[in-house]
Formats: structure tokens, sequence, C-alpha cells
């Protein structure tokens, strides 16, 4: 089974955008304060981890530029990674892994295969619906593309299905491990805005959904077109076989969902519900890793763990300086004084956001961006969890996208493809997405009726 790179692991960045970034920033809030943005940008221009980039810039503007107490920082970011909402993101790296290497995934196929092989390109259609059903149970998206397609790109093959058109449904497909819920991207902006976990997680539920159907007719539309396999029909007892062999794993979505829908558990303790629940399916139920292997899953998940929780540890950094020089009150300021209303905004936000994906990853931009345009986002009376659900899927369409579009690189480790052959082969998946973000950005009720309906807004 292929390992989960890193979130930095293929860091890569152009230097004409920084260049027009840094000139656009010193335009916008000039002087001194430029100069945290854009040393920022000079030390990415190196090739420097976001990181270790951000820590960097905090502590030569700090030791040079400002007369801050070198304690109230100190202070500032003990109390900024001191929030419950963060302990769900090592809780749900270590169920996502448990799962990936856990046997869930191939049940999760077997079950996806039996309710739509039959249709034109079924084994694509199943490559959706059942990364549409892991994403529910691992919150990761890089983990979604590795437990599906390291299985299901193979049967692809062999069935005679183009290596590009199965990399295209897998790479795009994986990207709703972020959307659907439960979704690491979710609690990251919590703990960027201040914004309720639940509520997000209850208004990915139905974007998450279209979406998956949107991709699914994308795969059914082309399959149709040039005439790729389909497998027979699947009777009522295979279904049934294929559903009880799967329940256990279908029955962390309810269990995850279920729970924090009904409130008997926070996001936090659900996720670590989910972690316990993960093992037991994984080592004592299907039996298919071994205690052995064990260990290996649990320091893998810290490794990742701990690359994410350093991410936001400098986040929050980042965060407190550019709050104490006032930048993102003068960068709203900018905002407002230029006329732009939301809809205006959202264009210009999705804008910003998809070039931001050309140069960082999702998890940098989200702790970096949020809390600049999030005020804006308010005092233009846009709902915060709207907002956050528009950034999300932002950040599902530059997963998926060059040169540092992380599932492509996932899926280039799969199908030992290069990364301009896999960009080709995502395009009308991609086009597909670009689209449902527009439908997002402007209506916002497929976001908000569900959470409303269930009071939690």
């Amino acid at each position: 089974m292929s390992t989960i790179p890193a979130p930095e692991a293929h860091w890569s960045i152009k230097i004409p955008a920084l260049l027009f970034g840094s000139l656009a920033i010193i335009a916008i809030v000039g002087g001194k304060k430029a100069v945290v943005f854009c040393l920022l940008l000079a030390l990415m221009a190196t090739g420097m981890p976001i990181s270790i980039a951000l820590g960097l810039t905090v502590l030569t503007f700090l030791f040079t530029m400002t007369n801050v107490p070198i304690e109230s920082v100190a202070l500032k970011l003990f109390t900024g990674i001191e929030k419950f909402e963060i302990m769900a993101i090592p809780f749900f790296i270590l169920a996502g892994n448990f799962l990936t290497h856990g046997g869930v995934a191939r049940r999760m196929i077997d079950f996806a295969t039996s309710m739509v092989g039959h249709f034109h390109g079924g084994l694509g259609l199943a490559g959706v619906l059942a990364c549409a059903l892991f994403a529910a149970v691992s919150g990761s998206s890089p983990a979604t593309v590795v437990a599906i397609g390291s299985i299901l790109l193979p049967a692809m093959i062999k069935q005679g299905f183009p290596r590009q058109f199965g990399a295209g449904v897998i790479t795009t497909a994986g990207a709703l491990g972020i959307l659907i819920p439960p979704s690491i991207a979710m609690v990251m902006f919590s703990v960027a805005t201040n914004t309720s976990v639940g509520a997000l997680f209850m208004a990915g539920v139905i974007p998450g959904l279209m979406l998956a159907f949107f991709l699914g007719l994308t795969t059914w539309w082309r399959a149709r077109k040039f005439g790729y396999p389909r497998m027979p029909k699947a009777t009522a007892g295979e279904r049934w076989g294929a559903f009880r062999r799967s329940v256990w794993g279908l029955m962390l979505i309810v269990l995850v969902l279920g729970g924090i829908y009904t409130g008997v558990f926070t996001p936090t303790e659900a996720a670590a519900i989910a972690a316990v629940y993960a093992f037991i399916i994984a080592v004592f139920v299907y039996r298919d890793l071994p205690l052995s292997r064990v260990p290996k899953v649990l320091l893998d998940s810290a490794s990742m763990s701990a690359m994410l929780l350093y991410i936001i540890t400098n986040a929050v950094l980042f965060s407190f300086v550019m709050t104490n020089e006032g930048i993102p009150q003068a960068m709203a300021d900018w905002l407002l004084s230029m006329g732009l209303g939301p809809i205006t905004f959202l264009l210009a936000v999705n804008i910003l956001l998809l070039l931001a994906g050309n140069v960082m990853e999702p998890s940098s931009i989200i702790l970096i961006m949020a809390p600049i345009l999030f005020p804006v986002a308010v005092k233009l009376g846009i709902d915060p969890i709207h907002f956050g659900i528009l950034i999300t899927v932002n950040m599902e369409v530059g997963m998926c996208h060059p040169p540092v579009g992380l599932n492509l690189y996932v899926a280039s480790g799969i199908t030992k493809m290069g990364i301009t052959e896999l960009t080709v082969a995502v395009w009308p998946w991609l086009l597909t997405m670009l689209g449902f973000l527009l439908l997002i950005t402007y209506v916002p009720a497929i976001s908000l009726w569900l959470p409303r309906a269930m009071g939690m807004m």
C-alpha cells in the first residue's frame, strides 16, 4: 500500500507569481507592513517548506522591526494552539490511516461496484462512489486517493479502461475527502476563524453529495461517448453480500456523523471515537492489519500530525504579527474602499484562492488566507459557514491542478504517470469542479439549508 506524502513533500513555486504578489501587497499595505509578506514570499521562492518560511518570517520581523515583548508572543503561541478542535486533526489522520491499511477501502469498492458497475464506465462510477464513502470516514483527500486508487486503478486497466481515464476519475473524486465530512480542512478553517466545526461538517454534506454526483455524471458521459467497458448487473443477493462485507466500515459514517448531528459528542470526540473504532475493525474484525504493523501506522500518523501542527503553530504566530501590525484591517479597508459587493468579492476570493493553489498546499492557504479574508466576508454580510464551504471547494480544486496539486503527486505515485500527463487526464473532471465552485459560490442555500434545518445556525 502506498504511503501518504507529507503536506509539503512536493513543494514547487512560480517566481513570477511571487513577484506579482509582492508588488500587489506593497501597493495595498505599504511600508514595513509589506515586509512581512514579501519576506515570506522570498523564503518560499527558495523552495523552503511553508511552515519553516512562516516561522523565520515571524522571528525576523519580531526581532528587527517591532517592539512587541517576546513574552506576549510566547503567551499568544500557547493560547493560540490551546484549542479543543485542534485535537481532532491527529485523531482523524490516525483513523484514516487505519482504514487505508485495514481493508475497509477494498470492501467499499466491492459494494460500490455492485451498485453502479452495470452503468457505462461502471468501475469509474464505482470509484467515484467508493471515494465518496471513504471520504466520509477518513477526512483526508490524499488518504482517499491512496486507499481507493491503489486498488481500483489496476482493476480498471485490467478491464480495458485507459490509464488516463482511471487516473482522472480517482484524482478528482479523491478530493471529496476534504468536502464530505469529517474534514481536516474544515477543522483548520474552524481553528483559523472560530467557526463551529459541527455546523461546517453539516454544511458539507449536501455539497459533497452534489459534487460526487456531478463527477459521476462526467465519468458516465465520457465512458458512454468512448464506449468504455461496463460490468454485468449485480443480483440482489450479490449486492446484499457486498453490503454485509462492508457494513463495519459503513457504520463508521453513521457513528461519526450521527453522533455529531444528534449532539451525543463533539467533532473532536467523534475523531477520537473514529480512531478507536477504525483500529478495532482493521485489526480484530476484518483482520487485514496485523498487530505487528500497528506501530508503523501510529508512527506515520504521528509524523503527518506533527507536520500539520507545526504549520498551525507557525501560522498562529504569523496571524499574531499580522493582527498586531493591522494588516488584515488594512486589506479589509482597501477591499471595501474599492466598492466590492458580495458578488464581486466572492469572485475575487475564488480567483485569489485558485492562484494560491498554484503555489501552496491547502492547510497553508487556509491558515494564512482565512484570517485575512474572513473579516471582509463578515462585513459584507456573507455567512461564515457558506464562506468556509467555498474555501474548502477551492482547496479541492487546488489539489487537482499543478504545480502543487497534492492529489496529482499521490496519483502519480500510484499510476506511474508524469504530472504533465496527469494534468491532461484530469481536465474534464476539473472543469466540472470549477463549474460546481461557481454554483456553491452564488447559491449559499446549498451549503446552509441542512445546518439551518438541524438548528445548528
